[in-house]
């Protein structure tokens, strides 16, 4: 294991999980455990969800349809920069014509 790798034990629906991970990445990994452990326990307790498993499974339904939507709203690569290419375009031309007014 390198200087920059963690091992760390995370718990999540009752288990334990060793991981190794990048240090600058921990805070961040145990920020998404708690996410995740209080998801299933606001699933357990609005649902009435006796077994574990079903609780993880809603959690992570829930979670993969929160990244499906973000992604649909993110824009496709490359199309910022090709409008940011057609604006500098429409920036010369204007800037273009300007100077040779002057």
């Amino acid at each position: 294991m390198s200087e920059d790798q963690l091992r760390i034990k995370v718990n999540i629906g009752g288990r334990a999980y060793p991981l190794t991970i990048p240090r600058a990445e921990e805070e961040q990994v145990r920020k998404a455990v708690a996410l995740i452990q209080s998801t299933v326990s606001r699933f357990e307790e609005r649902y009435a969800v006796g077994d574990k498993q079903d609780a993880l499974a809603m959690c992570a339904l829930q979670m993969a349809n929160q990244v499906a939507s973000l992604q649909q709203t993110a824009s496709p690569e490359g199309e910022e920069d090709e409008r940011l290419k057609q604006i500098q375009g429409q920036l010369d031309a204007v800037l273009g014509t300007k100077r040779s007014a002057l």
